[in-house]
């Protein structure tokens, strides 16, 4: 049986570094909010001859839109922001561009004011709290009948902080490299994070809960381990497979739904690790101060 547990300060080191270097990368390059968060309008369109994007740029900017940013999406579609227009003033935009570049299609069209804009970023961030606040709760009644419950609720928040510290850091390196905007589907991608990482958490809890029960080692290490031991190939063969899906939507769904899928994959590695490496450990560490707090004072 591998000692997973015993290796813990190793496991644990690893992941202060991606956490130290995740802090360091948001810091340095940030997260650039979408219409969503910061309003504006989003026109995606498809040319019958798709023009160089330099011509684009330049078109644009002669049309009075200078500050547009514009993507291609790899399947001959331009997205490009703006800021807040009506559809009049859209209309009048395809039309110039019909003139330059030939016939268009619009693909979508959406426009956020900047009130609502307010409102959706001050709802995201209470989802997330209340999520964290809400994980902490039940894992701590779902284990209530084992000695210290409350340590098994913080366990799995950590690792869920850590999960999403780590998601936002790397994410902030490939939007810096790609442009890519942190927008309404990248929270959803954030909260299916956190659902995904509590589930493979709560898995490798309960069985420790059953290993305890049973008493199936002399020591709490070494029922952790066993458990972490017994669950670590349900862990990686659920995600692996997981996975296989998220690739497929990267590769064949395309750029709608490009912040949710390279959130998950992102989160699926970092959470498998933490829920068989992490929140564990921490089990292990609390466990072990506790008892030697209360050494001291007897």
């Amino acid at each position: 049986m591998p000692n997973i547990i015993g290796k813990r300060k190793l496991f644990l080191s690893l992941s202060g570094a991606l956490i130290v270097l995740s802090l360091i990368f948001l810091g340095a390059f940030g997260l650039k909010s979408g219409i969503d968060f910061s309003s504006g309008s989003l026109l995606t369109v498809a040319f019958d001859s798709a023009p160089e994007l330099s011509d684009l740029r330049s078109e644009l900017s002669d049309l009075g839109y200078g500050t547009a940013i514009i993507q291609e999406t790899g399947s001959e579609d331009f997205i490009i922001r703006l800021p807040s227009i009506t559809d009049a003033q859209k209309n009048t935009l395809e039309d110039g561009l019909e003139t330059a570049f030939g016939a268009l299609t619009e693909r979508s069209f959406e426009s956020v004011d900047p009130i609502i804009a307010s409102q959706t970023s001050r709802i995201a961030l209470i989802a997330v709290g209340l999520a964290s606040v809400g994980i902490l709760l039940y894992l701590t009644y779902a284990f209530r009948r084992m000695p210290k419950p409350l340590h098994y609720g913080t366990g799995a928040v950590v690792a869920v902080l850590h999960d999403v510290v780590a998601v936002l850091g790397i994410y902030a390196v490939l939007a810096a490299a790609f442009g890519w905007e942190i927008n309404l589907v990248f929270i959803i991608g954030i909260l299916a994070v956190i659902g995904y990482s509590v589930n493979n958490t709560v898995v490798v809890f309960d069985r420790i809960r059953e290993n305890a029960l049973r008493g199936v080692a002399p020591t709490f290490e070494g029922v952790v381990n066993r458990s972490v031991a017994e669950t670590l190939i349900r862990s990686i063969n659920t995600s692996l497979t997981t996975i296989i899906v998220v690739l497929a939507l990267m590769l064949f769904v395309g750029a709608t739904i490009q912040n949710l899928a390279v959130v998950m994959l992102i989160g699926i590695i970092v959470g498998t690790y933490d829920s068989v490496f992490v929140a564990p450990a921490i089990l292990v560490i609390w466990d072990n101060f506790d008892k030697k707090r209360i050494g001291a004072k007897s």
